[in-house]
């Protein structure tokens, strides 16, 4: 089938990963055992995941006049994503994610926006020339929230579906920016963050789905980790077990979610199998180190979706 292209608009990232027995309290030094660095970001990490997919995808965001920025753009046009609404931007470093990982796969992140916190008006206006024909626009919260919200705006206006991960997560979202939203894919702890009461299961998934509903979203996806996937549409209301793997790494994990929901919808799928395509492609990321290069490909999500029925 011949899907409709995807934009996405977001952070671009190298991730500086380190991996440690444990993760340190405040004052602790820890000795780690490996470092890499692999290309990173919500942003570039959600069109990877959806090009890997066979879909035509459009990334457009910020990277620095540097040797990171060049390798960023690289691995992502080798991962066949368009990448000609990039801008390289001359006066600031590409941005990076410090991550420290644990033997449990557990991580802390720190992100330096670098290029991605320079994101105005002038990058919105190329995801605006990019809406005609897509099927949905991907954004994320590692660019400024009026970049976000200009974007989104104009998504609404197209008709074009937007897709948010309310990530990182904050309780200041703009109340005009719910309203513009189709798709919020929060996890546990930024639905928590967005509603100021704790979610951590179904039910109380329900509830704040309840509220972000009544705040304009239209369909709400909560991402509840190893439990699985709660979803509450205007029509609706389900929840998808997760898949059962052996995680090594659940850094990407939430990305591969949003790109394969995405991939998923704009072959024109439903809602339910969008959210297993996501759940499936996000629990393969899991089982893998690395950002992007834990992304799995179309062959291996099909594969898994086969052994594993829904």
């Amino acid at each position: 089938m011949n899907a409709p292209h995807v934009v996405v608009f977001g952070s671009i990232n190298m991730d500086l990963v380190a991996r440690t027995p444990s993760l340190p309290v405040p004052g602790e030094t820890l000795l780690g055992y490996s470092f890499a660095t692999i290309p990173g970001g919500k942003g570039a990490n959600q069109a990877v995941a959806v090009a890997r997919l066979h879909i035509p995808t459009v990334m457009v965001g910020r990277v620095g006049n540097d040797g990171f920025g060049q390798a960023l753009l690289a691995d992502l046009q080798s991962a066949e994503v368009n990448t000609s609404d990039v801008l390289v931007d001359e006066t600031t470093a590409s941005g990076v994610a410090m991550i420290a990982v644990d033997d449990r796969s557990e991580n802390h992140i720190i992100v330096i926006s670098g290029a991605n916190g320079q994101i105005e008006a002038i990058d919105v206006n190329r995801v605006i020339q990019r809406l005609p024909g897509a099927a949905a626009l991907l954004l994320q919260f590692e660019i400024p929230l009026p970049a976000v919200l200009a974007a989104a705006q104009a998504a609404h206006q197209a008709r074009v579906r937007v897709i948010l991960d309310p990530a990182p997560a904050r309780s200041d979202m703009p109340a005009e920016l719910y309203a513009c939203v189709n798709i919020m894919t929060p996890n546990a702890v930024e639905a928590s963050k967005l509603v100021a009461f704790p979610v951590h299961d179904p039910t109380t998934a329900a509830q704040a789905a309840t509220v972000l509903h009544q705040r304009g979203v239209e369909t709400v996806v909560i991402k509840l980790g190893a439990t699985g996937v709660f979803c509450a549409t205007p029509d609706e209301s389900f929840f998808i077990p997760a898949f059962a793997v052996k995680a090594v790494d659940t850094v990407a994990a939430g990305d591969a979610f949003n790109g394969g929901m995405a991939a998923a919808l704009s072959e024109g799928l439903s809602i339910r199998q969008a959210i297993v395509w996501g759940a499936a492609t996000g629990a393969l990321s899991a089982t893998k180190a690395g950002a992007q290069s834990s992304l799995p490909d179309r062959a291996t999500v099909e594969t898994f979706l086969k052994q594993h029925d829904r």
